[in-house]
């Protein structure tokens, strides 16, 4: 992991602490069960992801792509892969989460070398999973299963998940060639730094112009980039993220919803309660409470 990414938009995998860091999301109209405490903004973490779409259209953007997924269709995501995953409604799909480690055998093991030379690398942010490539039948088919597993768990449960993970993560890795061409992007690497620059201080005032600073760039520029890897304003992925880290406070901590709005960027508590709800369509309370009875 390149020095200093460890510091923006960090989503961690809520099994972390677990016996099996195995996380499954199901998630269903944008309702994510179990509840995930993000919302729909850019954000990378450290474990590898599949999704697998059971009905609907889902899009996963990076800085630099965006890709379309139909039903009965998948993609893996990289470890530390800035993305953004969004459905239309009438959606339904899985979403898979776990750490590389959990795939390497021992020390000094040959198979991990097979894992290494996948996961972790940046010329292969993602790999996307088409119903109409022959060679993605059974990477499809896997995570099929993978999800019937979910609905009837067992005492061979997570033997049954180790072995797809992994069956997984070799199908694709036989599928791709690896480039030995870095990607050289200048708009990723600003949106880097502005990412950075958001996530060290969104509790702040936070202006258009520190924001562009941040990375030697005109205010128009900073606004163009966001534009070309977001498609939407600067502005607009502050309060996002804002709320997402609201979000967060309310369901991992006891602070009052008056300090978190206030610690959060929020210097009125009316206005972060509006804007709250205009996203998640409860208030701060409500929300708040669902979590603790999820």
């Amino acid at each position: 992991m390149e020095k200093g990414q460890q510091n923006y938009i960090n989503s961690i995998n809520l099994n972390t602490d677990a016996d099996f860091p195995y996380l499954v999301l199901e998630v269903v109209n944008g309702h994510s069960y179990p509840l995930n405490p993000g919302f729909r903004v850019m954000h990378w973490h450290e474990d590898v992801q599949f999704i697998y779409v059971l009905e609907g259209t889902v899009h996963v953007q990076t800085l630099n792509n965006e890709v379309e997924l139909q039903s009965s269709e998948g993609i893996f995501i990289n470890r530390n892969v800035v993305h953004l995953v969004k459905q239309t409604n009438n959606c339904h799909y899985m979403s898979f989460v776990f750490p590389e480690y959990i795939l390497k055998f021992y020390a000094g093991c040959p198979a991990n070398s097979l894992v290494e030379n996948l996961i972790g690398q940046e010329c292969i942010p993602f790999c996307y999973f088409s119903k109409r490539q022959t060679w993605c039948e059974q990477i499809l088919f896997i995570m099929q299963e993978l999800t019937t597993l979910e609905k009837k768990k067992n005492e061979f449960y997570v033997c049954e998940v180790m072995i797809r993970l992994f069956t997984l993560v070799l199908l694709t890795r036989k599928n791709h060639v690896l480039s030995q061409v870095k990607p050289d992007d200048t708009i990723a690497l600003r949106m880097r730094i502005f990412l950075h620059y958001i996530e060290q201080h969104y509790g702040d005032d936070v202006t258009l112009e520190s924001l562009a600073q941040s990375a030697n760039v005109s205010k128009s520029e900073c606004i163009r980039c966001f534009k070309l890897s977001m498609q939407i304003t600067p502005y607009k992925y502050l309060m996002e993220y804002r709320l997402s880290r609201a979000a967060l406070l309310l369901r991992q901590t006891n602070e009052s919803v008056g300090n978190i709005a206030s610690n959060v960027g929020f210097h009125q508590m009316s206005r972060f309660g509006k804007c709250f709800k205009e996203k998640t369509g409860c208030t701060p309370k409500e929300y708040r409470n669902a979590a603790k009875n999820n």
